[in-house]
């Protein structure tokens, strides 16, 4: 009896400790352009307690997989292929993988139409049961159903945007960058480039249907070129980079009613810069004390300090980034490390995050990886 008793009490600190190592542990997913040196998507093993990482490789060979979503069971991937025609179409495609959380290698499940051109963003809503895409090239903003299995269906509903702004260049009609959901799951936003607006969709997650708001936007500065939206972890508030102005506007947040109104706009570039810059991606520190944003040109990421009754932004630094073009950059789910996916230099830079600052040190790690675009945690 003594001795079973020791071997169970044994079994039970194994079963702990390997619980404890699962979770000091983290895969990390690289998507990438693949114009050049990369063929898909990457994969890496993250020690959470001291940062480093191994490298796994190329998980799966897919063309121009330039956005990630994992679900929240880590079952599944999801990636937008920025392409131009599929399946002779002109339209881009979303693609399923299942996740092996033993090696890290993702196994194509399908794929469909993106029902536009040049997606660029995607969000699983927090059920997984839809796939929310963004396509900048057309406009347009489609949803796309998820059976249990990870398998996508063809898109349930499809909104096209219409208008222009005042940039005839760049604004010269409807350009979605980015579509995101509320914290309650009810209300979608999709940032248009092209219209100087933020997009509000009522979401409907059984039937995946997106029906336009009462208020149908917010208007955003002229010439600003809203790229991606964020909410603080409560809800309460959402942050907006904007591509072309290199600014980041504030609001306070109505769950009720999905409506957002702007209190403040603070700027990502040095005072005195005046060469080409463009904002990128913008992310909320998991204890909802910082926001980070990144501005290329400058090669740099802005840290912001929130102001915890409002919600207000305060710089506390730049960083710079230690490569070229920072498209994209992920908090890891510690909120102990950031890493930076510099595209042009091809590398993602590790950096540690100061707990009480938000400041940001480099740690000396650097991924080599071609034209990195997107990074996302899988624990």
């Amino acid at each position: 009896m003594a001795l079973s008793g020791l071997n169970t009490k044994g079994q039970v600190a194994k079963t702990r400790a390997a619980e404890a190592d699962a979770k000091s542990e983290c895969l990390v997913y690289v998507g990438t352009y693949t114009n050049g040196k990369s063929k898909g998507i990457y994969g890496y093993r993250m020690d959470l307690r001291t940062g480093g990482l191994n490298s796994i490789g190329l998980v799966v060979e897919t063309p121009n997989p330039t956005f990630l979503a994992i679900d929240t069971e880590r079952h599944f991937l999801f990636a937008v292929n920025e392409i131009s025609r599929f399946q002779g179409k002109a339209a881009g495609a979303v693609s399923s993988f299942s996740i092996d959380t033993q090696t890290g290698m993702l196994k194509l499940i399908n794929q469909y139409s993106s029902v536009g051109s040049g997606p660029c963003h995607i969000q699983l809503d927090k059920e997984a049961c839809h796939a929310l895409v963004a396509n900048y090239g057309s406009g347009s903003v489609a949803v796309l159903p998820i059976e249990k299995s990870g398998k996508l269906e063809e898109a349930c509903a499809f909104n096209q945007h219409e208008g222009t702004s005042i940039n005839s260049e760049r604004q010269e009609g409807p350009h979605a960058h980015c579509v995101t959901l509320d914290k309650g799951n009810r209300f979608a936003f999709v940032c248009d480039l092209g219209l100087d607006k933020v997009l509000s969709y009522r979401f409907d997650l059984k039937q995946g249907t997106l029906v336009p708001n009462e208020p149908a936007f917010a208007k955003i500065h002229p010439g600003a070129g809203p790229r991606h939206l964020t909410f603080s972890p409560n809800g309460k508030h959402a942050y907006l980079v904007n591509e072309m102005s290199c600014t980041v506007n504030v609001f306070d947040y109505d769950a009720k009613h999905g409506v957002l109104k702007e209190v403040q706009t603070v700027e990502v570039l040095p005072e005195n810069y005046k060469g080409f810059h463009s904002g990128a991606e913008i992310e909320v520190h998991p204890s909802g004390k910082f926001v980070y944003a990144s501005a290329r040109g400058p090669d740099l990421i802005a840290v912001f300090a929130v102001d915890a009754r409002n919600g207000k932004l305060t710089l506390v630094e730049r960083q710079s980034t230690r490569g070229k073009t920072p498209r994209h950059f992920g908090v890891d789910p510690t909120g102990k490390y950031l890493l930076v996916a510099n595209q042009d230099s091809n590398n993602i830079v590790v950096f540690s995050i100061d707990a009480s600052s938000g400041r940001l040190t480099p740690t000396g790690k650097i991924l080599e990886v071609g034209a990195p675009v997107c990074v996302k945690f899988c624990q």
